[in-house]
């Protein structure tokens, strides 16, 4: 059924007149796992160098009010690939470890992904790294709309195979030999209890695959990964081709290659410093494809985005998401609104900054758009192109929304409400003023009661849109 619903949508968009494949453009995303808002150069960051991410935005547009579908990495990617709320098609939460095996578990076999319309364009499609979108059969990359994939199914994965030799790893723990709190260290490895508990089993049934196939992968990931992109775009770069890059930098486990680690000394955290030298990897990594691009000479009839999946979870990577509030999993600023860099020299100014709240929902239309393909009307999604030419004022957004469980924000125009609860506790409200407020410390719902309860009203009509969660 699926099959034949994306063949008859395919012959829907290959009916759209006028285009070819010299007017098709590459399209390149860079998904960054868990990086917080503050982390870049680009973003105010002078701790840790990021010279090739900071490029995008130097030859492109910066984002300073760009968020996710949601606070954590597997609804949040449903939302990329779909162009809508999360929520909308009962993608609530976050499937870990063996609930990724389920069967019920996965982006819902009814959602036509980005990768399907780009397919039936006549795209090549590649999908390179982290997928986190249903790890059994039904739900494989490639079947859903991806010619090639290289990577792994769950939420993260081990940098390096066991012994873990040429990097150094810093492990939760629930406790330490010997008993006790606090750090404990061996060469190359340092264990931690500042969390509470262990390191997931990331590993466990889930291996690096081509195609389907287990790989034995020796190498550090991020390079793996980049290896594997630099092949797809050299491959294909006599046609149009759509290539993520979805990388599981910085997602934990805390794992970096040694030798960048000196250059680093003067952060004097050991935990600080391994997040820094996979930052530091990550941005290498980056560089790598964007010289890729230029040696293939089609930089400039590509687009390319780089955005982080949601925030930083700061206690566990210490990742920060100044001057937002919250991290990683919750509704606060920290947790929806990311570093997002976009470049394209052929059709988009370099040096911008972009003010007004963008979505990544907004990829799949602008992707279409640009593509030559028809997007569907229900999608949350907006094409960005004529609001970043110029061509179009406003905002490509008045609202936007998330809910997980009892945790749920709602944004319009520059208020933003919070609504936490959890089992039967009363229900808290919150209320801010972004446009004065962007750290959300100050909860202003006392001082504008009419401005709470019409936020209210509104939040429950797009409540009353959404679907209970699948699972």
């Amino acid at each position: 059924m699926r099959r034949q619903m994306v063949a008859a949508m395919a012959l829907a968009w290959l009916a759209v007149g006028g285009w070819c494949a010299a007017q098709q453009p590459n399209i390149v995303f860079l998904l960054a796992d868990d990086l917080g808002y503050g982390e870049l150069g680009c973003q105010g960051n002078s701790q840790i160098p990021t010279p090739h991410i900071d490029a995008i935005a130097q030859q492109g547009i910066r984002f300073t009010q760009a968020y996710v579908a949601g606070p954590n990495c597997s609804p949040s990617r449903a939302g990329l690939f779909t162009g809508k709320i999360p929520t909308r098609f009962g993608y609530e939460f976050n499937p870990i470890g063996a609930r990724n095996e389920d069967p019920a578990i996965g982006l819902p076999l009814s959602e036509v992904t980005l990768a399907d319309m780009l397919h039936a364009r006549g795209y090549a499609t590649g999908l390179v790294g982290k997928w986190h979108l249903g790890g059994t059969a039904a739900y494989h990359p490639l079947r859903r709309g991806f010619d090639e994939f290289f990577g792994f199914l769950h939420e993260g994965h081990t940098f390096v195979p066991t012994p873990y030799d040429g990097v150094t790893s810093m492990f939760r723990r629930r406790s330490l030999p010997g008993g006790g709190s606090g750090r404990w260290e061996k060469p190359g490895v340092i264990y931690s209890t500042h969390m509470g508990h262990d390191e997931p089993d990331y590993d466990a049934n889930n291996p690096i695959v081509r195609q389907s196939q287990p790989v034995d992968e020796q190498s550090y990931l991020t390079e793996a990964f980049t290896r594997e992109a630099v092949s797809f775009i050299r491959r294909h770069r006599e046609q149009p081709f759509f290539l993520c890059v979805a990388y599981n930098a910085v997602h934990s486990p805390l794992q970096a290659p040694t030798q960048l680690l000196e250059p680093l000394a003067e952060i004097e955290d050991i935990h600080r410093r391994i997040f820094a030298a996979m930052l530091v990897s990550l941005d290498h990594s980056v560089g790598t494809l964007l010289q890729t691009l230029g040696e293939c000479d089609i930089e400039r009839q590509t687009w390319v985005v780089f955005l982080s999946d949601n925030g930083g979870p700061t206690r566990e990577l210490t990742s920060s998401n100044a001057p937002l509030r919250g991290e990683k999993g919750s509704v606060y600023e920290g947790a929806l609104r990311v570093p997002f860099l976009m470049r394209w020299p052929d059709r988009l100014p370099a040096g911008k900054v972009y003010d007004r709240p963008i979505s990544s929902m907004d990829l799949l239309p602008t992707a279409a758009a640009i593509s030559g393909a028809q997007w569907s009307e229900s999608v949350d999604g907006r094409d960005l192109m004529p609001y970043l030419t110029g061509k179009v004022d406003g905002r490509p957004h008045e609202a936007l929304f998330w809910r997980q469980g009892g945790r749920s924000a709602l944004r319009h125009g520059d208020w933003k409400l919070v609504r936490l609860a959890q089992g039967s506790r009363a229900v808290r409200w919150e209320l801010y003023d972004l446009a004065a407020d962007i750290s959300e410390a100050h909860d202003v719902a006392s001082e504008h009661p009419d401005v709470l309860a019409e936020m209210q009203v509104r939040w429950s009509e797009f409540d009353a849109q959404m679907k209970p969660a699948l699972f």
